[in-house]
């Protein structure tokens, strides 16, 4: 590496790390780390377990993201003092080592860059996915169920807890509609791109003749809300139905009239959750999904100017954000940001991370 594509490169990512410091607000960071310590000083706060895991999960969170920003800024100083004794002696071996250096600190910086663009208020809740098979009969609930697959391993990878709450199989294979709860940081933030029409081409394995067929599934995305103070449920604006479990679940899930099924009226959301032993446990579950539609309903309501917390796909021909070709030859590409790959099974497998932060670096 010559002292030209050198200087060009770290000035790059210079450049790139002082932006993420300016949307980063430092001194707002600091602020807010300080604040968490304080709270985790408060004795009171371990009477609420829940609450105190989520608070202490936070202020890891921002102190990482402190510490990587003056890592990589010690790291690029090193770098750039490396070089100059390096280039001075012309030692190929170390110059290869800084270049390969260098690819490892863009990525780095990359990565904290996709961080900075999820300053939405909501991007660093929970979120709830929920899938639904869309036009392709059987073909569209198999499709359900590959998706539903993909983005349980897309949350093993990135350490986020996937639990279905609600599950209703096709009925001759596959997953006609589920509710997912995902828990992490940012969770939301990531995956608030996935909501859509999802379309899928291939040779069916449920047609004798292996024909190609075109399969739709819709996925809705939306934070989970608790407490928000946006918007009051009336018990008269609900009616609260309970059914037997149809999907997985533990020891007796399936054998009592634990699940319910609340429908907001005013509205018309409704929401089903039959995951708990107890018809109780799943009429709180189903509570807090319906707060936080509803939340996501009056946002998209009062700022028509911004993006929709919730995307409630139509899961048909021409509303697709993503397309999955695997036959006759192997695509997927994203029909907003034009991204595209061609490893299409490793997409499936989970690795949807290149399609994410194409789209939340759409406005950049």
């Amino acid at each position: 590496m010559d002292t030209s594509a050198f200087t060009q490169y770290y000035e790059k990512l210079s450049n790139a790390l002082n932006l993420v410091k300016n949307k980063a607000n430092l001194e707002q960071l600091e602020s807010d780390i300080s604040e968490l310590e304080n709270q985790t000083l408060d004795s009171d706060i371990w009477n609420n377990p829940e609450n105190a895991t989520k608070i202490t999960q936070k202020l890891s969170n921002k102190k990482q993201f402190y510490n990587s920003i003056n890592d990589l800024e010690n790291q690029l100083r090193d770098v750039d003092d490396l070089y100059k004794l390096a280039s001075g002696e012309n030692d190929k071996d170390v110059l290869e080592l800084i270049e390969k250096t260098l690819k490892q600190l863009e990525e780095k910086i990359d990565n904290l860059t996709v961080l900075t663009l999820l300053s939405g208020e909501w991007d660093s809740s929970d979120a709830i996915m929920q899938f639904r098979a869309g036009a392709g009969g059987v073909e569209a609930c198999d499709w359900v169920q590959m998706l539903m697959r993909m983005y349980e391993r897309y949350c093993a990878a990135h350490t986020f807890g996937w639990k279905i709450i609600d599950f209703q199989k096709g009925d001759e294979a596959g997953v006609k509609s589920a509710t997912v709860e995902i828990k992490g940081e940012y969770a939301y933030g990531f995956l608030k791109s996935e909501a859509g029409t999802h379309r899928l081409v291939r040779l069916s394995p449920f047609n004798a003749q292996n024909k190609r067929q075109t399969s739709f599934a819709g996925v809705e995305v939306i934070p989970l809300i608790e407490n928000s103070n946006v918007v009051k449920i009336d018990d008269n604006d609900l009616k609260i139905d309970v059914y037997r479990s149809s999907g997985p679940g533990g020891q007796s899930v399936n054998t009592t009239d634990s699940a319910v099924r609340i429908t907001h009226i005013p509205t018309g959301i409704v929401v089903s959750v039959q995951n708990e032993k107890s018809q109780l446990q799943n009429k709180v579950q189903a509570l807090k999904i319906l707060e936080s539609k509803l939340v996501a309903l009056k946002i998209d309501e009062n700022e028509k100017q911004k993006k929709s917390l919730s995307t409630d796909a139509k899961a048909s021909w021409g509303d697709q954000i993503r397309s999955y070709t695997l036959q006759p030859f192997q695509l997927v590409k994203d029909t907003r940001t034009l991204f595209q790959d061609t490893d299409a099974a490793s997409v499936l497998d989970g690795n949807i991370d290149s399609f994410i932060k194409a789209y939340l670096s759409a406005d950049l």
